[in-house]
């Protein structure tokens, strides 16, 4: 059974505070509290076994920290957008991203992606970017999204992270650890028409084919 430290280290600041409240209200000590409300998290899991996931999700973080960071003015070989619909929201979803890399390579996404709000067909658009850039060896990628959502989800702190997407979160981070350098970086809607046309593309034939395709 994790200790109370491990605890504190797995919970993010929602379940904090959530357990913080929890204590003061019943009285109970505060490691307790804190077992219920992750355990209340957990669901049908283990606490055990959420506190594993959490711990991955936090390596994967650290490995992604630890890499060189970009000099000022480098290009990346490779670059990618990624864009996702829902219609409506949340409804049938459709994805698209665009990857092109050196000597010309280029790579067109764009397909039905089952059922959601509009962050997960975000997050199934990148993730699938992202798995086209491990497999074609894009080790040097830049990649420009306009959901801020997303974005700031992944480039912010576990502790942080949007509690509905970890299980997103988790899988960009596990394509991404395979990628030896990966930028990720917000852009408006307007500068991403190529992504969106794609997603919007897709979200229509998800509409009228009832698509159901996952990360």
């Amino acid at each position: 059974m994790p200790d109370f430290a491990r605890l504190l280290t797995a919970a993010l600041k929602f379940e904090l505070s959530a357990s913080r409240r929890l204590s003061n209200r019943t009285g109970c000590a505060p490691e307790q509290a804190l077992r219920a409300t992750l355990q209340a998290s957990a669901g049908a899991a283990s606490l055990a076994e959420l506190v594993a996931a959490r711990d991955e999700l936090r390596l994967a973080d650290g490995a992604r920290a630890a890499a060189p960071p970009r000099t000022p003015g480098q290009t990346s070989a490779w670059l990618g957008w990624f864009d996702g619909s829902a219609q409506p929201n949340p409804g049938h979803c459709g994805i698209g991203a665009l990857l092109t890399g050196p000597v010309g390579a280029r790579l067109e996404i764009s397909r039905p992606a089952g059922y959601g709000n509009s962050s997960e067909a975000e997050y199934r658009a990148l993730i699938a970017l992202l798995a086209a850039a491990v497999e074609h060896g894009a080790h040097d990628l830049t990649i420009y999204g306009d959901s801020k959502v997303v974005i700031d989800d992944l480039n912010g702190s576990f502790a942080a992270a949007a509690v509905s997407l970890l299980a997103y979160r988790a899988s960009a981070l596990g394509l991404i650890a395979q990628l030896r350098q990966v930028t990720l970086r917000w852009i408006p809607r307007h500068k991403n028409g190529a992504a969106d046309a794609l997603s919007q593309l897709a979200a229509r034939r998800a509409d009228t084919k009832d698509g159901h395709d996952e990360p």
